[in-house]
């Protein structure tokens, strides 16, 4: 498989304290971490066993003093930036960052969609030494412990997001599941002809201040990884609950206050 116009190709963490953020995440969920290399720039890469996931970011006095929070957020590869961006603000969606180009990495531009849940999309080059590398970011095909395993966007018009993100993108419905009071979930395929889910759509919660992403990360042991929660400074918001196909899912913050999820398998019942 290769990464196509649409895919989720990278996650990024940006928080008011990098060191105890490092320190949390690679306790949780066993992430490795690299400087980046970026002269200036606190930008550290973070590993599975497998391959590289994300960066985290520390954010500057200059950035919170612009309102930036710690958050989660996603990248979305694009064939073209700028073709696509034109595209999003013609259709209401909104530039946080206009492109730019990082040098040796790709093209950039940070958005929002018409509900205002932030994103990335992006246009990476290749390594030279690797011209077929392959983003495992999102780990689309199997599960990966330590990759991402699925997309959620919790949204103030679901039915405008999912013609939003159809048109840009070539995501589609494919099938719902109903959660009562809080509406229907609706889930989420590429578009392209290949068989795999990359997430879902659902109403936005009341307690959420706004339309937003959150990630679910993928755990070895949903109970271990609740309790390392709980004992390391994080807050559970949802605990583990029993979804599709065997597995649990549970939502937290993490001691920074940048809002996560996890996936993984309660092996106290195996």
């Amino acid at each position: 498989m290769t990464n196509k116009h649409g895919d989720f190709i990278w996650y990024e963490l940006m928080t008011s304290d990098a060191d105890a953020a490092q320190s949390f995440y690679s306790g949780l969920i066993g992430w490795s971490f690299a400087d980046s290399g970026n002269p200036g720039m606190d930008y550290r890469i973070f590993a599975s066993a497998i391959s590289e996931v994300g960066g985290l970011m520390g954010l500057t006095s200059e950035m919170t003093a612009g309102g930036a929070r710690p958050f989660w957020t996603g990248y979305i590869g694009v064939d073209d930036v700028d073709a696509a961006v034109a595209s999003m603000k013609a259709a209401g969606g909104s530039v946080h960052m206009e492109p730019w180009d990082i040098p040796g990495v790709g093209r950039v531009a940070f958005m929002a969609d018409p509900q205002g849940a932030m994103f990335y999309v992006m246009k990476p080059i290749a390594p030279a030494d690797n011209p077929d590398a392959v983003s495992k970011s999102f780990a689309a095909m199997e599960p990966m412990i330590g990759h991402c395993a699925w997309n959620e966007l919790n949204s103030d018009n679901p039915e405008a997001a999912k013609s939003f993100y159809g048109d840009i993108f070539g995501w589609q419905k494919e099938g719902e599941m109903d959660m009562g009071p809080m509406g229907a979930y609706e889930f989420l395929k590429v578009g392209d002809g290949r068989a795999f889910m990359l997430g879902a759509v659902m109403p936005k919660p009341e307690p959420m201040p706004f339309s937003a992403w959150i990630y679910y990360f993928r755990v070895a042991d949903i109970d271990a990884a609740a309790d390392y929660i709980k004992s390391n400074g994080g807050k559970m918001i949802q605990e583990p609950i029993e979804i599709p196909g065997g597995e649990y899912s549970l939502n937290a913050f993490d001691p920074q206050g940048a809002g996560f999820g996890l996936v993984g398998l309660r092996k106290i019942n195996e």
